[in-house]
């Protein structure tokens, strides 16, 4: 049944009240969801009617059955998981992506998201300072920009010893040695996982979760056969990136591809004043990082980047006789990421970008920064509070004495409501770790937060 012109208005109309609505409330509202999922399930529990239901209708009751169990994610007072918010023009874009509901796979079929597509990559490519030729491709996040970046490393590799993975698979196959620092995000081994390639071989990491360059030389040298360097910018809890220049030089100097988990850190390039903690990034082969994480664009969105086009395209194309391809230039969408079907992530990536400008960008990872050192001056200045690591980027490991107290105080800022910071283990100990990835955090978030750290220290040292 065709749509009608003005259809589509009711409904849409009501997701915009929605939206503004739940938006005005991130000020002010408990960050945490009011009901869990169970709780939530049985709220959307009934049976499927047997007749239509009026379009608006539905958006209204999707947000009221949703609203108890939403997280206040985008809030600047929301601090766990790496997780950022969502900058005004990349959420009104990706609202227009979904209008206009083009399938992003083909330059032929859909050339308005495909060139917003490729000039995206093109400043990010100029922004990040990496290779002018290389391809971008626009993912679900970093570990799926991971997988892009790895599947080139294995093609690489193995075409360098003469096997043909695309003809012959895995089965049979040399060995390819994968090295990782020992502190390295868990979507690495995932994605290995993925791929065939087994359990990576672990590089002895510094006090930051920094992969320490003799160690690498040192575990390379012991193996033999094709082999594949991770290296992080970024470190999940520190913050800091591996040594790029040395750590690249040692891998490419083996024969190695080095492949870059820059899931969050890979924006300090971006900032005159931070790009010095990923010097040398531009001398490894392929890079992985989450615009909705430093960048504030929506879920989800991803960006995999290869320095070399002709061998991430060997991966990911295909050759059909119903596609109109284009065989010269940039090349189609489809070539550079696992999909053949999905929807134009780049846009609100162009989006973002055009609306900060290449100072926006700076301003907007020397903010979260100067958040984070906020956080982390403040913090250390309290009795009992431990900073865990060197605060050189967004990131803040907080330790309050033994694990059992660290873990009851995390709790009780949880139930506090007023912020939200996760907790996780590192170096040893039970820490809590506060993640500034929200484009709106200012210093009343700040302040806000670490109110509530000092009430639930309080609340704890009274039992």
């Amino acid at each position: 049944m065709p749509a009608r012109p003005g259809e589509y208005a009711p409904a849409l109309a009501r997701a915009q009240e929605h939206a503004n609505r739940w938006i005005d409330s991130l000020p002010s509202r408990p960050i945490g969801p009011r009901q869990d999922a169970e709780q939530l399930l049985a709220r959307f529990s009934m049976p499927l009617q047997e007749l239509p239901i009026d379009a608006a209708a539905v958006v209204d009751e999707l947000a009221r059955l949703a609203e108890p169990g939403l997280m206040a994610i985008p809030a600047g007072r929301f601090f766990g998981w790496v997780m950022g918010g969502t900058l005004p023009a990349a959420m009104a874009a990706d609202w227009l992506v979904s209008a206009w509901d083009q399938n992003a796979a083909l330059r032929y079929a859909t050339p308005a998201t495909a060139a917003a597509e490729e000039i995206a990559g093109r400043w990010l490519l100029d922004l990040l300072g990496l290779p002018a030729g290389a391809d971008v491709g626009f993912t679900t996040g970093a570990t799926g920009s991971n997988f892009v970046g790895l599947a080139a490393a294995r093609q690489f590799v193995l075409d360098g010893v003469g096997w043909d993975v695309a003809a012959e698979g895995l089965s049979g196959s040399p060995r390819i040695n994968v090295f990782v620092g020992r502190d390295r995000h868990a979507s690495v081994d995932l994605v290995l996982k993925y791929l065939g390639l087994g359990r990576p071989i672990e590089v002895a990491a510094d006090a930051q979760g920094c992969l320490i360059p003799g160690a690498l030389a040192e575990t390379m040298d012991a193996v033999s056969g094709p082999a594949i360097v991770c290296l992080q910018a970024g470190n999940l809890h520190s913050g800091a990136s591996d040594p790029f220049t040395e750590a690249a030089a040692l891998a490419h100097g083996r024969g190695a591809w080095v492949h870059v988990d820059g899931a969050f850190g890979l924006w300090a390039a971006a900032s005159r004043t931070h790009r010095h903690l990923v010097e040398g990034l531009a001398d490894c082969d392929s890079w992985a990082t989450d615009a909705h994480k430093t960048l504030n664009v929506p879920y989800d969105c991803g960006v995999a980047i290869v320095s070399r086009p002709q061998v991430v395209r060997s991966v990911f194309g295909v050759h059909t006789s119903y596609l109109v391809r284009d065989d010269h230039g940039p090349g189609d969408p489809f070539e550079k990421v696992p999909e053949f079907s999905r929807r134009a992530r780049g846009v609100p990536v162009w989006a973002a970008l055009r609306s900060l400008g290449t100072s926006g960008v700076e301003d907007l990872v020397d903010g979260l920064v100067a958040r984070a050192q906020s956080f982390a001056q403040a913090l250390a200045a309290m009795p009992g509070v431990e900073v865990v690591n060197e605060v050189v980027f967004t990131q803040v490991c907080v330790g309050f004495g033994s694990d059992e107290r660290t873990r009851r105080i995390t709790e009780h800022i949880i139930a506090d409501g007023t912020a939200w910071m996760s907790g996780s283990h590192w170096a040893g100990r039970d820490i809590l770790r506060i993640s500034v990835s929200n484009f709106s955090t200012d210093e009343h978030d700040v302040q806000a937060a670490l109110a509530a750290v000092e009430r639930a220290m309080a609340a704890c040292d009274l039992r």
